[in-house]
């Protein structure tokens, strides 16, 4: 599949190559976030800041996961993805990379 960037368990995405570990740091790291924000909006609605301790630290845990597995999914679908460019040679002629 176009876009799918089998090669060395890289996915290929908007940006460029990604690994599994930068897939990962993305999901802790915006998790960590998310799970502030849940954090500071929590005891709005429950009133009670131990309940907003208890949903941020258990949401932080389920969520990198799913994110994580989320991206690994997505790493598999080539679609809007910019097509990677085929080297030319000096003739013209499409190479293949190895």
């Amino acid at each position: 599949m176009a876009g799918s960037g089998k090669k060395g368990g890289d996915m290929f995405l908007v940006n460029g190559r990604e690994n599994h570990g930068r897939s990962f740091a993305k999901a802790v790291s915006w998790q960590a976030l998310a799970s502030l924000d849940t954090f500071l909006l929590s005891p709005f609605f429950t009133g009670k800041l131990s309940a907003a301790r208890a949903i941020a630290s258990t949401e932080i845990l389920t969520k990198v996961v799913l994110h994580y597995f989320h991206e690994r999914i997505w790493s598999h679908f080539g679609w809007s993805l910019p097509q990677p460019e085929m080297p030319i040679t000096a003739n013209g002629k499409v190479t293949q990379n190895g």
